[in-house]
Order: C-alpha cells, then structure tokens, then sequence
C-alpha cells in the first residue's frame, strides 16, 4: 500500500469514525505512526527502486547514502550548491603550479 492510498483511506475512515470498529481503527492509527517515524521514505518506482538497489550494493554504501550523494552532486551540477572547495586560501599546498 502507498502512502497516498493510506492517507485517502485515513480521510475515508476520518469520514465515517462511528463506524469503524475499534480494533481496526487501531490498526490504521499504528500503521500512520510506522509511516510518520518512517517519513524520510521516498516512494520510487520499481524499476528505480531496484537500480538504486543494485548500484548501492555495487558501490557499497546504504541505498539513503546513495541518494543523499546522488542528490548533492545533482544540486551542485546544477548549481543549486556552492562547489565544495577543497583547499581555503590559508592551506599550505606542496608542488608547483
């Protein structure tokens, strides 16, 4: 179940609170609590959802690292983000230029 199919369920049973029975209102109201501690879940499509899968799993990281990292260089690319720069005016650097 999506999350906007849970919410339209949750505005349907909001409508009709009387006669919901108990047990099955407290099954909704712990699965929105699941949801709201869950809520930096990002709905993807399948087939995006098993790519971001498979290139997590090839670069080793956790998929929310992945996309925290996929996102940053998006911003930065699109100059969104500053460029991070690597050395402050103060960094001693060796070589010649």
């Amino acid at each position: 179940m999506t999350r906007s199919t849970f919410a339209d369920e949750l505005q349907q049973v909001s409508d009709s609170i009387a006669d919901v029975p108990r047990a099955d209102l407290q099954i909704m109201l712990r699965r929105a609590a699941l949801i709201i501690r869950n809520v930096d879940h990002v709905e993807l499509d399948p087939r995006t959802e098993d790519s971001l899968s498979d290139v997590a799993v090839e670069m080793g990281m956790p998929k929310p690292d992945l996309l925290r990292k996929i996102i940053g260089d998006w911003l930065i690319a699109n100059a969104y983000l500053p460029v991070p720069r690597l050395f402050d005016e103060e960094s001693e650097t060796e070589g010649s230029a």
